[in-house]
């Protein structure tokens, strides 16, 4: 039986693919901050699949977070077959705004922890021939958006440049782009969502359906969901200072975003 790491795993996108990967029949590691909460998804999972549901309480955000989950990525005695790195939040306000050191721990949360965590899996991965890594990024990789869009960039052009190094050891590497995905985030940072469009809003549960399927099918880049497919071929027609703005103007009302749990 395989064994699936995630971060940020206990709401959104990361709680959606550990309730795949367990129905699926895969054994977790759920990682995120809140020790509780893991403990309690990690019982609810056991009990309705069947799995093993291990937990590592860990903040991404500090290097002594990413070195314990680096220390479980890399034990030859219990190895990941899959990692998942969705655990990240957004911020705020426009840029200068917003404070220095909570832009730096975005950066640490969303490229260091990316850049370690994929590489700790991998390694082990290549030696066995077999492994994947799917790093959660977003359509605002697309669009001039602040340190967040900047990171998310960052992100894709990583797992995408990473996935050709890894072409032919078996180790398959792919970046997801969702759009705005309903989560309970929004409600706890006190952000409105009103001027979004329903049309706009994606369900966690079926990112993650489309994520693993385009995944299967050796893809290195998903957006899952035709919509967002097509507003993306079309912001190639659009200025992109009239997409900075209106993305900006998007992150300044609707505030954080955490997936770290």
């Amino acid at each position: 039986m395989t064994t699936a790491l995630i971060t940020g795993a206990t709401a959104g996108i990361g709680a959606a693919f550990a309730r795949r990967l367990a129905r699926d029949g895969h054994n977790v590691v759920l990682v995120a901050r809140d020790r509780a909460r893991l403990e309690r998804q990690a019982a609810e999972l056991h009990d309705q699949h069947g799995i093993e549901a291990a937990l590592l309480a860990a903040d991404l955000s500090t290097d002594e977070g990413i070195a314990s989950v680096e220390e479980r990525l890399t034990d030859p005695t219990h190895p990941i077959d899959l990692l998942i790195n969705n655990a990240g939040f957004g911020l705020k306000g426009s840029y200068l705004d917003v404070p220095m050191a909570d832009e730096l721990r975005m950066l640490k949360v969303h490229c260091e922890a990316v850049l370690r965590l994929t590489s700790a899996a991998a390694g082990p991965m290549r030696e066995r021939g077999r492994g994947g890594v799917i790093n959660v990024a977003s359509v605002a990789a697309f669009v001039p958006r602040g340190t967040y869009g900047a990171s998310k960039s960052w992100v894709v052009q990583f797992s995408q440049g990473a996935a050709r190094d890894l072409a032919g050891t078996g180790v398959r590497l792919m970046a997801l782009c969702p759009g705005f995905v309903r989560t309970e985030f929004h409600e706890r940072a006190g952000m409105g969502t009103g001027s979004i469009p329903d049309w706009m809003w994606l369900d966690a549960d079926r990112v993650v359906d489309a994520a693993l399927k385009d995944f299967g099918r050796g893809k290195n880049l998903s957006v899952p969901d035709p919509r967002y497919k097509a507003l993306l071929g079309a912001t190639k027609l659009v200025p992109r200072g009239a997409l900075g703005g209106l993305s900006t103007r998007a992150g300044r009302k609707y505030g954080p975003r955490r997936e770290n749990g």
